[in-house]
């Protein structure tokens, strides 16, 4: 099942950047991703509600609290880069580039939660650098 998702993602990620490159024309790139992140707010809360799970709110561990933050630092960190570089670039240049975050997640994930780098994926990710740079230059 987590496929079927992660196939999903690639899907919703791919119509993000055509409907943002879109959308984002005579628009600040900051008030986009503002409004962007709002409509996913709303979204993320509707789904907790939904499924009913905002009790476990109160047994998230200060740890978690932390890293979750953290994380939602870097997210909008990405959106407000990724929405200057879309407004300022070729979505067929920019996407590229930004999913290089294959290969730096793989790497740090190796890094730091000392997962399994093989061959397979020492090979996968030289091709996804091979391919970006094939794609923008």
């Amino acid at each position: 099942m987590w496929l079927v998702f992660a196939l999903l993602s690639a899907v919703f990620a791919a119509l993000t950047s055509i409907l943002a490159k879109i959308g984002i024309d005579g628009v600040s790139s900051n008030l986009a991703t503002a409004i962007r992140t709002t409509v996913v707010l709303f979204m993320s809360w509707g789904m907790v509600f939904l499924t009913r799970t905002l009790g476990g709110i109160t047994e998230i561990s200060k740890k978690s609290w932390m890293f979750l933050i953290l994380s939602g630092l870097a997210t909008g960190a990405s959106w407000l880069c990724y929405y200057k570089a879309l407004q300022m670039g070729h979505v067929s240049k920019v996407v590229p580039i930004d999913k290089l975050s294959v290969v730096i997640t793989l790497v740090l994930a190796f890094v730091f939660l000392h997962e399994q780098f093989t061959v397979k994926s020492l090979i996968g990710c030289i091709l996804i650098g091979a391919g970006t740079l094939v794609m923008v230059l």
